[in-house]
């Protein structure tokens, strides 16, 4: 190799080993200001230092100037003579130049005006001066030359002595002499052993490469499949001969046989049996063979699945950077929590999972976190705390991203869908508080009054939902008003090799990820309900809608049998049962897009699959088919009554007062409001009720005695009367039903579904 083509090679070595490098500072760099500040700084000091030193042999002057300059304000910040915030926003900010300078090979050698400005604050912080770039400072009567450390491991230090020569940077002024190089027995004490043959066990690999070879196994693996079908089909063939070969034995056993033929007979009779017996072996054999292969197959199937996997921590690695940034802009102080970021995703997905958290995380520390100063008034330690979890469930990859803030108030999230004219009042006066809290998914959503340069457009959580939902997989929420919120994110691991269910929907065959299958199920007549209007199917002992899907995708099929086949499907939160006409397999089928105009943007269609038998199988997309059925019908445990109750509500807490409210309101009844016990006994005295929910710990009159002067007070005595209450002990429960209670339930407890099936019951 050339000595221009060795530097090129070297200097692009040299640009992705650093860029991994300065993640890696920049993450120690952060734990500056954490108890393990101690083995951060030595982690970082070794990083700079070898930085350092394979810049200055590249002839990279102004990296490592800056490098330089980073070690002594660490070392300063050490010491205690620079502030740990001050050093950590200097040595970030260095980060951010040096990113600059990979990226501009002149200005890596020679400096830019931006690495110069940096180089000066960072020499103001640590006191030490720094020496200009081309050369170094003259040295005083006791100073040493610098020596490049010996320990500086580094893949670049197998070629150092070829490099050296051509790429060291100008010599210093003549000033002292030279000190001698280390010798390489010596650096070879420090260097670690290993270190280079782990480095030679990774390659980079080109991803469309990777993408070709998981085409080309799933199309191998479904060859296999074929060549299994062959095989039978051979079987099959061979003992029709085995059959027609007894026949003809039995035959010349029957006949009389002249003598001028009976040797011929016998010959062929000897012909049929090894005939026979061959076959048997080939059948065997050929078999045997088979299914090596195709085990061999799904072996390297999964193999190129693995290699396209990512760590995620090659997207995580940059959030804590980002989070201390937009934390300290808002002036508030967040704890960044990750958890197993060494789970892999598959590449191709790697910049859509990235931007799906970099909203969650956004969100998190604009809208869910509070101030250091609300979180004292609400007994919170002054930091939030944002974490994001990840764990393998199945074949899919679960992230979790939540927090311990404000939460989120589904009566606001209600009444700012009606002022943004998203929906009218009684759109969202019937929305449940799951419903409600789901607003914020919805395109130009934002309870933000003003823009701001982090949010207010309306653009972010919409976001989340449709690349979540673009790969196949789904977001849940959770919410606690003051205690927090949880978005949970469930994604295929790969997107080239998939698990699917096969279904019959008349001649054609379907796929459904096996991931979002729950169970398969035959609808007996009896299991069939109607739930609010919504044809509904018992399942686990819930009621879910039931669907054809032939129907719902327009094509044949549906409801032939008096109990026909089903698959309980799930996405998040929720569940149905899709009625299919039969089921074929499961296998793990290589998916590919749609190909042409047909099937191209097609709704419900996710991509395609090639089966051993010629046909293609269609790969169903289980977000937008349950989004359908969401549209086509409420969900059955959420359903509107027959009758519309006039409600009377009892509570002191207005926070309490508006959840509870919301949900009544979610089953369609209207809603009056009462402080405390005596403006609801007074208000029930005033007006006609249909249904009172009290309260326990109320001032003036507690939902106890407001309860038993109900029951005793003639008009009033009929009106049924249903406790809510925190407080959840045997005891609370006798002390409501000697009150007079009908119903007692605990507000930890309470939804749409305990609710509606207890007013169901008592009106």
């Amino acid at each position: 190799m050339d000595t221009e083509s060795l530097k090129r090679s070297l200097l692009q070595k040299f640009q992705e080993v650093s860029a991994d490098r300065l993640q890696k500072i920049q993450l120690g760099v952060l734990d500056l200001e954490k108890p393990t500040a101690d083995q951060a700084a030595d982690e970082v000091a070794r990083e700079l230092h070898t930085m350092k030193g394979e810049a200055r042999m590249l002839g990279l002057a102004a990296i490592g100037q800056l490098a330089h300059a980073a070690e002594d304000v660490l070392r300063a910040e050490r010491e205690g003579k620079a502030a740990t915030e001050v050093a950590t926003d200097l040595l970030l900010r260095a980060c951010d130049t040096i990113a600059d300078l990979l990226e501009d090979h002149e200005g890596a050698q020679v400096g830019t005006l931006a690495s110069q400005e940096m180089c000066e604050a960072l020499s103001a912080a640590s006191g030490h001066p720094i020496p200009p770039i081309g050369g170094v400072k003259a040295p005083s009567s006791t100073s040493v030359p610098a020596v490049r450390p010996a320990h500086a491991e580094t893949v670049l230090e197998v070629m150092a002595e070829a490099v050296e020569p051509a790429y060291a940077p100008p010599p210093a002024p003549v000033a002292a002499a030279p000190a001698a190089p280390a010798p390489r027995a010596a650096k070879a004490e420090h260097e670690e052993p290993h270190h280079n043959k782990l480095a030679d066990r990774s390659i980079r690999v080109n991803v469309e490469v990777l993408d070709s070879l998981g085409l080309l196994a799933g199309d191998l693996l479904v060859e296999s499949a074929r060549g299994r079908l062959r095989a039978s089909q051979i079987e099959s063939l061979l003992q029709r001969f085995s059959r027609l070969g007894d026949r003809f034995l039995r035959l010349t056993e029957q006949l009389e046989v002249p003598n001028t033929l009976r040797n011929d007979v016998e010959r062929i009779e000897g012909d049929l049996h090894m005939l026979r017996d061959d076959a048997f072996r080939f059948v065997r054999s050929n078999g045997d063979g088979i299914e090596t292969l195709h085990g061999n197959l799904a072996m390297m199937a999964d193999h190129v699945a693995d290699a396209r996997l990512v760590p995620l921590s090659t997207v995580f690695d940059a959030f804590p950077r980002a989070v201390r940034d937009l934390s300290r802009s808002q002036a508030k102080e967040v704890e960044l929590v990750i958890e197993n970021a060494d789970l892999g995703v598959d590449r191709s997905m790697l910049a859509d999972v990235r931007d799906a958290l970099v909203h969650l995380l956004r969100n998190g520390v604009d809208h869910g976190l509070e101030t250091p100063d609300e979180r004292r008034m609400l007994g919170k330690p002054a930091a939030g705390r944002l974490r994001i979890r990840v764990r393998a469930d199945g074949d899919m990859l679960s992230i979790e991203v939540d927090d311990d803030g404000r939460g989120m108030d589904p009566q606001k999230l209600r009444a700012v869908a009606v002022r943004k004219h998203l929906l009218t009042e009684n759109q969202a006066a019937s929305l449940s508080e799951r419903e409600a809290i789901e607003l914020i998914f919805r395109p130009g959503f934002s309870t933000r009054e003003e823009v701001t340069d982090i949010s207010g457009r309306g653009v972010g959580m919409d976001v989340v939902k449709k690349k979540v939902e673009s790969l196949g997989g789904s977001v849940g929420i959770s919410s606690r008003l003051g205690r927090g919120s949880t978005f949970t994110l469930r994604l295929p691991q790969s997107l080239a090799l998939m698990k699917v269910l096969l279904v019959r929907l008349g001649d054609d065959v379907y796929g459904i990820p096996a991931a979002d299958v729950v169970a398969v199920m035959r609808v007996k007549p009896d299991d069939r309900m109607e739930v609010f209007g919504t044809l509904a199917v018992k399942h686990r002992g819930k009621p879910i809608a039931l669907v054809g899907l032939g129907p719902l995708l327009g094509v044949n099929g549906g409801n032939r049998f008096d109990k026909p086949p089903a698959v309980v499907v799930r996405h998040g939160d929720d569940h149905a049962a899709l009625v299919v006409d039969g089921f074929v397999d499961e296998r793990e089928v290589a998916v590919k897009p749609c190909g042409g105009e047909f099937l191209k943007g097609a709704a419900f269609i996710a991509g395609t699959a090639a089966l051993e038998d010629g046909r293609i199988a269609v790969l169903l997309h289980v977000p937008d088919i349950m989004t359908e059925v969401r549209r086509m019908a409420r969900p059955v445990t959420q359903g509107t009554t027959a009758k519309r109750l006039k409600v009377l509500l009892v509570d002191d807490s207005p926070i309490a007062r508006a959840t509870e409210s919301a949900l009544v309101k979610a089953l369609g009844h209207t809603v009056d409001e009462a402080q405390d016990g005596e403006e609801g006994y007074l208000r029930a005295q005033s007006q006609t009720y249909d249904l009172i929910l009290t309260d326990v710990q109320m001032p003036r009159l507690d939902g106890f005695s407001l309860t038993r002067r109900l029951k005793s007070t003639a008009g009033l005595a009929r009106t049924p009367v249903i406790v809510l209450s925190s407080l959840a002990s045997p005891e609370d429960r006798r002390r409501g039903a000697e009150a007079g209670a009908d119903a007692y339930l605990v507000k930890g407890e309470l939804g749409v579904e305990s609710l509606a099936q207890t007013i169901d019951r008592l009106t």
